[in-house]
């Protein structure tokens, strides 16, 4: 039986450029980061979720060829690869503090059916949710 997730892989450009975006903007820890011969395992998860790693993985070899290694590489860079939820207890605050860090929003934070929710980019171009749940008000009409 599946107990929980525990790893989802996030495929970025530049993985040292990646490992600062996440710790030093988002404020993420490390988890792993070693090598194995020229693979290099780097994970990173919020501290609140020290069971969740995410992978920050660079397209390539062992897992892609060149000719696929190319285009994962473009859709990534069109933030077409990889988008996810971040949850927040206050979505506008924590919009001011990224913005404040040099994340780059592409929804400022507006009023959803499920909460506040606005949508940021990382330094690969992987766009992200990120939301203040509330429960779902079925009696608006949201259009």
């Amino acid at each position: 039986m599946i107990r929980r997730l525990s790893h989802a892989n996030l495929y970025v450009l530049d993985q040292d450029s990646a490992k600062a975006f996440y710790t030093e903007k988002l404020g993420f820890e490390v988890r792993q980061d070693m090598r194995v011969g020229d693979f290099r395992w780097l994970t990173v998860g919020p501290p609140d979720q020290p069971d969740v790693e995410v992978v920050l993985m660079r397209p390539g070899p062992p897992q892609h060829d060149p000719e696929t290694e190319k285009v994962v590489r473009e859709l990534i860079a069109k933030g077409a690869m990889g988008s996810g939820v971040w949850a927040t207890d206050d979505c506008r605050k924590t919009y001011e503090e990224l913005v404040d860090r040099g994340v780059t929003f592409l929804q400022e934070p507006a009023e959803r059916p499920y909460g506040v929710e606005a949508v940021f980019r990382d330094d690969s171009g992987n766009w992200f949710s990120l939301t203040e749940r509330h429960e779902f008000d079925g009696s608006k009409d949201w259009g």
